[in-house]
């Protein structure tokens, strides 16, 4: 079955006792029992809820995993894998990641404990440099937030196992229509559902496949046990969103790969970070491991004075945090989504004040290119 397809049949189709095309959703807290512990596969909502069950049938199938897990929200299914972990243990985290994963691995599993050591995970020199013996896994992003670095999946995965780690990446950017993990070599894979997955701003989620059924029993304990599930409603709503995934991350795509060149060229931009360009120095990588580029950019216009004015003229990029929506999105990280970052950790990465981030959404590209050219200007 051929992705596009496979967006459209994966899963749980339908409701078999009515006929309707579309999963209903299951607006329930418990379900009746026929006998003490005899039920019909649901006894309580926390636990499992038909809806909810859908959806994880659904991403488990579309990541090519064994099993699925649904949150309230991104952070919510990380925060759940991250319980997976005791104290003592040491993970190696990527250096360019969200500064929502930024703020929860330093400021509160740390505190419980955790050891971690933050790596440019595109150097795998670097990587292998911070495993330690009580390593016991790798967290990383592809391509990263917001500098859009590109990490060898298939060559950590290699690191990871030979130390006996679990390789966990974040695909929120890439989405399972363009990048499955799982296949590279990951153990997990989770994704802010918020975002692309969603596509319409209007669902807050996140979502978990585990390639070992045994681990996702263990992340089913723990989804259980803490209770950041996902409610029915906003499952319903991931399922329908993801049904055009895949003709909206080709939209996507190909508006910002339009947006990035056309940027490139000009000569006010210090840099643009976009793994679709042939200067990228992921580009290869990317090309390898991913069947598309996604549709985030960023670039610096050399100043937080400048980045100011920019995002202050702009009609078509709406000013807001978040990704991955039809709608094109504008942001500056350092104030913004990476605010939680100190300032010195950010500099050092390069998350300058006058870098920009895009979601490219899909509107008519024309429209967008001459926005940022008035903006620019």
């Amino acid at each position: 079955m051929r992705l596009k397809t496979k967006l459209i049949h994966a899963g749980l189709e339908g409701d078999p006792q009515t006929g309707a095309v579309v999963f209903p959703i299951h607006q329930v807290s418990t379900y009746k029992q026929e006998g003490i512990g005899k039920h019909k596969g649901f006894e309580y909502s926390r636990t499992g809820n038909p809806t909810r069950h859908a959806l994880e049938t659904y991403i488990a199938e579309l990541e090519g995993g064994s099993r699925g897990l649904a949150f309230a929200s991104g952070m919510a299914a990380l925060s759940t894998i991250l319980s997976l972990f005791n104290k003592g243990d040491h993970l190696v985290v990527g250096d360019d990641v969200y500064g929502g994963t930024y703020r929860v691995i330093s400021r509160v599993f740390t505190r419980l404990g955790l050891e971690v050591t933050f790596v440019d995970t595109s150097e795998l020199a670097a990587v292998k440099q911070a495993m330690q013996a009580n390593t016991r896994a790798i967290v990383l992003e592809t391509p990263t937030n917001p500098l859009l670095k590109v990490s060898d999946i298939a060559a950590v995965a290699e690191i990871a196992k030979e130390r006996g780690a679990l390789l966990i990446v974040d695909n929120t950017f890439m989405t399972p229509y363009w990048q499955n993990p799982l296949a590279l070599g990951a153990d997990i894979v989770y994704h802010s559902a918020t975002k692309y997955l969603g596509g319409h701003s209007d669902v807050v989620a996140g979502l978990v496949v585990t390639k070992d059924p045994q681990l996702g029993e263990e992340l089913h304990f723990l989804q259980n046990a803490i209770g950041a599930i996902l409610g029915p409603q906003d499952s319903w709503l991931l399922l329908r969103g993801m049904k055009t995934l895949g003709i909206r991350m080709e939209e996507h795509e190909a508006n910002a790969r339009q947006l990035a060149q056309w940027l490139a060229a000009r000569s006010d931009i210090k840099r643009v970070n976009y793994p679709g360009l042939p200067n990228h120095p992921g580009h290869e990588l990317a090309k390898r491991q991913a069947r598309g580029f996604g549709g985030m950019i960023s670039f610096d216009v050399g100043s937080g004075e400048r980045a100011e004015q920019v995002l202050g003229k702009v009609k078509y990029f709406t000013l807001a945090e978040s990704l991955g929506a039809v709608e094109s999105l504008i942001s500056v990280p350092a104030r913004m989504t990476h605010a939680s970052i100190p300032q010195e950790r950010r500099e050092a990465l390069g998350i300058t004040d006058g870098l920009i981030r895009i979601s490219v959404g899909i509107e008519d590209v024309q429209d967008l290119i001459e926005d940022l050219q008035q903006a620019l200007a």
